[in-house]
């Protein structure tokens, strides 16, 4: 009986070595990826116009994306705005974009192609409502604009949808009571300066450089609209997601001569649709969050990207590669 204890032993021990190379198998499992798990494919970003935030935004996050995800080929395309972006995307013409919650909502509302399809990935940054006009102008309220010429962004633009939702709260209409001209940020400033238009409406990050850069050169103001935020209310549907905001006092120094203004605000979503791939998306929307700061440093709206508010995309329901991202870094 004691003579097999040398063997028992032996036998003993190999069976603990095998438990321990399983043990250290499954270690290995779990703490290393199988296989290569960074996203691969090409990708389109749908942005905005030329010159404009979205179109800057879209550059920088692009760079970003190359050195988080190097197998990943981003194509970005310029459009009018936040209506024709959401547009592309639902319809499969464009993977992510960047859109105003105004827009999603219009177009979720009018039943477009795809709406259902949407889905968002992160709450990035608040758009402010400017009316831009000289200093010398007699407009001083958004019911001044009667009868005057006005820019009032491109037809499938963010901008023309806001214009259209605060001249009506103004009790104006835009058909009939002013001339409206289909002009976005690219010539509006310089419509303005030319005295070709007696204002223009715009919607975008603080600051965007057109209306920083003609400020420079031309003495404009801001028209205040934070008096608007009721009625814009009473109107329901998109008209829900705007908000009284303050544009700070420096923002457009030379323009606003140290004076904040009460105006309007709307959330700005990274939108995608639940066809987009789960693994692309986190990845995407962790380059979002972790180049909040090198973004920022050049469109200074991104600064304010926020991981505690990010995944609130409402009225969009979450991308699962974003739920996955979120619940990756929750405390």
């Amino acid at each position: 009986m004691f003579a097999a204890l040398p063997h028992l032993t032996r036998r003993r021990a190999l069976q603990g070595s095998a438990a321990g190379l399983v043990v250290f198998g499954l270690l290995l499992w779990w703490l290393l990826p199988v296989g290569d798990g960074s996203p691969k494919g090409r990708m389109s970003f749908s942005t905005g116009v030329k010159g404009a935030v979205y179109e800057t935004y879209g550059n920088l996050l692009r760079g970003a994306a190359a050195k988080d995800m190097p197998d990943v080929s981003i194509n970005l395309l310029n459009s009018q705005g936040s209506l024709q972006n959401v547009q592309r995307v639902a319809t499969g013409k464009a993977d992510f974009t960047i859109a105003a919650a105004d827009a999603v909502e219009r177009y979720r509302l009018d039943g477009g192609p795809g709406a259902d399809r949407l889905r968002g990935c992160a709450r990035l940054y608040d758009d402010y409502v400017h009316i831009v006009v000289r200093r010398s102008s007699d407009i001083t309220t958004a019911r001044d604009l009667r009868g005057k010429k006005v820019a009032v962004g491109q037809p499938h633009s963010g901008v023309r949808l806001i214009a259209d939702r605060v001249l009506q709260a103004a009790g104006i209409d835009l058909d009939k009571d002013l001339t409206a001209l289909p002009s976005g940020i690219d010539t509006a400033p310089e419509l303005l300066r030319r005295g070709k238009i007696d204002a223009f409406f715009w919607s975008g990050g603080l600051p965007t450089t057109s209306v920083q850069q003609l400020s420079e050169r031309l003495s404009i103001r801001l028209v205040p609209l934070g008096d608007l935020v009721d009625a814009l209310h009473r109107q329901g549907r998109e008209s829900r997601y705007y908000r009284a905001a303050v544009m700070p006092a420096d923002a457009y120094p030379d323009a606003q001569q140290n004076a904040s203004v009460r105006t309007l605000a709307v959330a700005n979503l990274l939108v995608t649709t639940d066809r987009a791939d789960p693994k692309l998306t986190e990845g995407l929307t962790r380059t979002v969050i972790d180049s909040r700061d090198r973004i920022g440093a050049r469109v200074h709206a991104a600064q304010l990207v926020d991981l505690r508010t990010a995944l609130y995309t409402h009225p969009l329901a979450l991308h699962e590669g974003a739920r996955r991202y979120y619940r990756s870094v929750k405390p």
